[in-house]
């Protein structure tokens, strides 16, 4: 039996080493990635998978040891990188805001296509990562009645790489994080729906991050919202990778459950880096079905959404002081597509000495853009009285307030109590203002 007779699913892509760095509270992390995130995945669920591999010819005896003992069943290598080593420097690993990817000589590199003769023909269902290859290059080994899955958040410049396989689409993968989202669909998900069908693709999935994912079957027009399941975020690296190829492993129970399985899988690699902790986990996830996890709920906050919620930054977000915390707070909420509104941008920064009409004025400007707001998130730097009072007054209405502490100065019953989160780490209010947005989207309190 060949492993295309075994009915395996072939993953198609590179391999790189990712290398996270050291911050003071992260130790350092290297490890196989590319499409290793996506066989890790696959082997968590005991779904049966072959690798067909671009890579330096240095990773190959490695790659292929590795993926052996991780349930690989066929290790193709489809191609050879020269010029770099494929090394990925990862600066946020939990990606509260851009995770700063960079790869290491990345102008020097270059693929070449290597001749694996008819040993991909028979593969039926294959899941494509594109990368710095050449698709159409790749095209004439895979066999002509291969169904063609594609996960294209990164590496690719637009929907032209999916022509050679029209008529042949299974699944069109995206996330929001993606280069290619941002320059088409940043606005409305229309221009991504329309290309997928243009292609003949059966589904298309958006994968939004901490707001959850839409599954669109794009021949009956359902629309399927699959929530996140939120907890401490240890290393999200290759969670979509994950995402995309246990949803292909499970197509065969339909596209719906397909989406579930996967969405359930990522959650559980962002928790650990351990395979054998994540397996494990993966199983308990596996033991539930359909309803069962769809009965646990979630957090949906789909990305074209989140523009609607305004979100006042109670924070002394003046130009004099040092204030990296409310910076990379706000870089953050911006790059989750939050619409930020700080009251010291928008109606000025006082001098010293202003006259009471002028304070009068910027007080009720800043009242009004309170009451504007559905929800507040604070940054108490310094123990700042205005950040403080203006808190108060939306513990006071029973407005959400979301209280990043950074610097724990503000340890008090009040703060803690009448928060709706209190924390000293951004990833857990991040999470907990996607959780109330979510909550506030399905009309709940």
């Amino acid at each position: 039996m060949t492993a295309a007779d075994d009915r395996s699913l072939l993953v198609v892509g590179e391999i790189v080493v990712d290398f996270t760095s050291a911050r003071t509270d992260v130790a350092c992390k290297l490890r196989l990635g590319g499409i290793v995130h996506a066989a890790r995945g696959l082997w968590a669920c005991d779904l049966p998978y072959s690798v067909a591999a671009i890579c330096p010819s240095y990773l190959v005896s490695q790659a292929r040891t590795y993926l052996s003992a991780h349930g690989c069943i066929e290790f193709l290598w489809l191609g050879d990188v020269l010029g770099a080593p494929n090394v990925t420097i990862i600066g946020d690993a939990t990606e509260v805001s851009d995770q700063g990817y960079e790869d290491l000589l990345r102008t020097e590199k270059s693929v070449k296509i290597l001749d694996v003769g008819t040993s991909l023909l028979g593969y039926q269902e294959v899941l494509v990562f594109p990368g710095s290859y050449d698709l159409s290059a790749v095209r004439p080994f895979l066999g002509d009645n291969a169904r063609v899955s594609f996960d294209i958040a990164y590496d690719t410049d637009d929907f032209s790489v999916l022509s050679e396989f029209s008529g042949h689409l299974g699944a069109v993968i995206i996330s929001t994080s993606s280069p290619l989202f941002a320059r088409t669909a940043c606005l409305s998900v229309e221009p991504l729906l329309d290309n997928a069908k243009k292609f003949g693709a059966e589904v298309f999935l958006l994968k939004e991050n901490r707001g959850g994912s839409r599954l669109f079957d794009l021949r009956t027009n359902m629309v399927e919202e699959i929530p996140a399941s939120l907890s401490s975020t240890v290393n999200s690296v290759g969670v979509g990778d994950v995402y995309s190829a246990v949803m292909i492993g499970f197509q065969a129970r339909g596209w719906v459950e397909a989406g579930w399985r996967g969405a359930k899988a990522a959650t559980v690699y962002s928790q650990t880096t351990f395979p054998d902790d994540f397996r494990r986990d993966t199983k308990r996830e596996l033991a539930l079905s359909l309803k069962e996890l769809r009965d646990l709920g979630g957090t949906i906050l789909p990305w074209h959404d989140r523009p609607r919620f305004q979100i006042y930054l109670a924070a002394p977000d003046f130009s004099y002081l040092h204030k990296p915390e409310i910076e990379r707070a706000v870089a953050a909420l911006s790059y989750h597509n939050f619409s930020v509104r700080r009251p010291v941008v928008e109606n000025g920064e006082l001098p010293m000495g202003s006259s009471e009409v002028v304070l009068f004025k910027t007080y009720a400007a800043d009242v009004a853009l309170l009451e504007e707001c559905q929800v507040v998130f604070a940054i108490p730097l310094e123990r700042d009285p205005g950040t403080l009072i203006e808190m108060g007054m939306a513990m006071a209405v029973e407005k959400p307030v979301v209280t990043f502490d950074p610097r724990r100065q503000n340890e008090n019953t009040m703060v803690i109590g009448g928060s709706t989160s209190y924390s000293d780490n951004l990833d857990t209010s991040l999470n907990a203002l996607f959780m109330k947005l979510s909550d506030l989207r399905k009309g709940k309190s």
